[in-house]
């Protein structure tokens, strides 16, 4: 009971913000059946003051990719568990919108296929709906991306600017 009164202490006077995002789109390839893909993505963070803060996010996603290229592409199944601990700076703030951008590391685990590895940044907005509730996006990445698939295969790399359809996501959090 103790602990419980304490972290309740804890959680009133600081900033703890809880929420994530949740996604579901549907994926074609060629002549195939669409498949609907799905990823779940909660998030904890903690506000160190009005600029910093720190949080990590857990997710999951089950879905469908193409591997390879062109005719010798392969349509696969995935699913992938990832965390993705994150420093977040405030760049803007206004009593609306908070333009923030997340530095972190995510490591995942492909089912089967490989692990994935990220270091960059994942620039973001945040539309304050009242004192306890936001709104955010994030979009694009910035930063090295790198695959290991298990067994023989070769790990690919890649350093640069990711600004596609895919690297949107939008959540809600609630803030303590």
């Amino acid at each position: 009971m103790t602990l419980f009164v304490a972290a309740m202490a804890m959680t009133v006077n600081a900033q703890v913000y809880l929420g994530g995002s949740v996604g579901v789109g549907s994926v074609k390839f060629g002549h195939n059946d669409a498949e609907t893909t799905y990823k779940f993505m909660p998030e904890i963070g903690y506000n160190l003051n009005s600029d910093w803060a720190i949080g990590v996010v857990l997710g999951y996603q089950k879905g469908a990719c193409k591997l390879g290229n062109g005719n010798y592409g392969q349509d696969v199944d995935t699913e992938l568990l990832q965390i993705s601990p994150y420093v977040r700076y405030t760049v803007f703030k206004s009593n609306l919108i908070n333009a923030f951008v997340d530095g972190g590391v995510g490591i995942g685990s492909y089912k089967d296929m490989g692990t994935q590895f990220q270091l960059g940044l994942r620039p973001g907005v945040a539309v304050n709906l009242n004192r306890n509730t936001s709104f955010v996006a994030h979009f694009g990445f910035v930063g090295f991306d790198s695959f290991s698939p298990k067994g023989d295969g070769d790990s690919s790399n890649t350093v640069g600017v990711d600004l596609d359809g895919n690297n949107i996501t939008f959540g809600l959090y609630i803030n303590f």
